[in-house]
This record gives C-alpha cells, sequence and structure tokens, in this order.
C-alpha cells in the first residue's frame, strides 16, 4: 500500500533556516496523524512543507507518491485562520464550491456532480440547512465546518487540518471530529496541529511531538507520556487525578 505521507530526516524551514529538523513519518491511507508541540514549534510549517508551500531543506518528502507540490491538487487543507473577510457578502454554498475550482476551472460553470458534492460536504458538516445563508453570519465554530466541508467538497486523499478546534464550541468540535472519523473510516489520510492532548489521544492513530526537531512519533500511549511531553515542551508535565495531563511551560 503506497504512503499517503512519507518524510525520511527531513528538515523545514525558510531561507535556507531549518525551522523543524529529523521528521520521519510514515503515514497510510486512513490513519489519523496528530502533530503536538508549543506554540512556534514547527507545526505550521510541516504542514505546510506537505502542500509544497515550505521548503524542504534536507531528507526526502513524499506526498501520495509525489513530490510534495505536485501533489498539491490530491490534498485538502483547513487553515489556522482563514483569509475570507466575515463582511464579504459569499453564500455559505460558495465558500464549500471554492474547493472544486480545481476540479471546474476557475471560468467555467458548476456542474451537477460539482453541487453534488457541495450537498454532500455540507450535509457531513450538519449545514446543509445553512447553505444559502451568508458566511460572516455564522458563529466561529459553524465557520471552521464550514471550511472543512470546502476541503471536504474536494475530495482529497490526504486532509491538513492546522489547528481545527482553536475557538471552536463543543458541539462543533463533535461534528469536526465525527466527521473525521468518517473520512479516515473511508481511507482519507489526515494530519492535524493540535494543542488538545486529549483530542490527540482520542483521535490520533499516531502522534508527532515537534518542538524545533521531531521528539517522538508513535501511537498516542507511547508518545503522550509525562518524560516525552516534558523533553518536547521543555517543561513540566503534571499527571492530574482524572487521568489529564497538564503542562507546565518554562
Amino acid at each position: 500500500m503506497q504512503a499517503a505521507l512519507r518524510y525520511v530526516a527531513v528538515s523545514v524551514g525558510y531561507d535556507r533556516t531549518p525551522v523543524l529538523t529529523d521528521v520521519d513519518l510514515d503515514l497510510r491511507p486512513g490513519q489519523r496523524l496528530a502533530l503536538v508541540g508549543p506554540n512556534g514549534a514547527g507545526k505550521s510549517t510541516l504542514i505546510k512543507s506537505v502542500l509544497g508551500l515550505a521548503p524542504i531543506l534536507a531528507g526526502r518528502a513524499s506526498v501520495l507518491g509525489a513530490d510534495p507540490a505536485a501533489a498539491r491538487g490530491r490534498a485538502g487543507y483547513v487553515p489556522q485562520t482563514d483569509t475570507l473577510d466575515a463582511d464579504f457578502p459569499v453564500s455559505v454554498r460558495q465558500v464549500v464550491m471554492m474547493g472544486r475550482y480545481r476540479r471546474i476551472g476557475w471560468w467555467r460553470p458548476a456542474r451537477a456532480a460539482d453541487r453534488r458534492a457541495v450537498a454532500e460536504a455540507l450535509d457531513r458538516v450538519g449545514l446543509a440547512g445553512r447553505a444559502g445563508h451568508r458566511f460572516g453570519t455564522l458563529s466561529g465554530g459553524q465557520r471552521q465546518r464550514v471550511l472543512l466541508a470546502r476541503a471536504i467538497a474536494a475530495e482529497p486523499r490526504l486532509l491538513l487540518l492546522d489547528e481545527p478546534f482553536n475557538g471552536v464550541d463543543a458541539v462543533s468540535q463533535e461534528a469536526i471530529v465525527a466527521v473525521l472519523r468518517q473520512l479516515s473510516a473511508e481511507g482519507t489520510a489526515l494530519v492535524l496541529s493540535t494543542h488538545d492532548l486529549g483530542v490527540a489521544r482520542e483521535l490520533a492513530d499516531l502522534v508527532c511531538l515537534v518542538n524545533g526537531r521531531q521528539w517522538a512519533v508513535g501511537p498516542p500511549g507511547e508518545t503522550l507520556t509525562a518524560d516525552k511531553l516534558r523533553l518536547t515542551y521543555g517543561g513540566h508535565a503534571v499527571d492530574l487525578p482524572d487521568g489529564r495531563m497538564m503542562l507546565v511551560e518554562p
């Protein structure tokens, strides 16, 4: 089975300056990978490198069997913050249709298959009834679900999400998690960055701990340990009575 993502001794960065080094990843179709680390650790840069938007400075990188930039059309992306102006008069349906532009072409009309893909994506995220609403009138959590629907509409084989739960209400987080589980069950590989150790523990098949370099990668039970989190965060990991872990950064 071809790997959805394979990095071997990879360093990524900008202007020949590494942001993240020593990255080794092997992600298979249907697997879910969580990137965990503090702010500025290199998580977003790593995601952008998978899309061919941040240079690979060293090592070997393969995305869906190709160079990252060449595979970009088969990958979906949900950014940490979207550039869409909430005041811009665009409907939810129009936002999701943007995910079809690579298939349609910028100046061609949408086909029945495109409209069907948009409707199905909105139904998946529980917002079919909001298709005609203005995007900017939705709550933050609903807007994040629309952006996820936009990525789904592109029918990606690999989906990348940068902090998808930041500022998201509990209802939307539950809806997003359910959709991600469905997508992986259908064979879509997922990479998401998160600060939430609980999400990483419950959702991910693999966790990659990063902070300037890769500190560990493997199943949550092997990576989300106090010792490895201490190394990654450079601080203290405190076990709480309810089974959670709290990180105290220096």
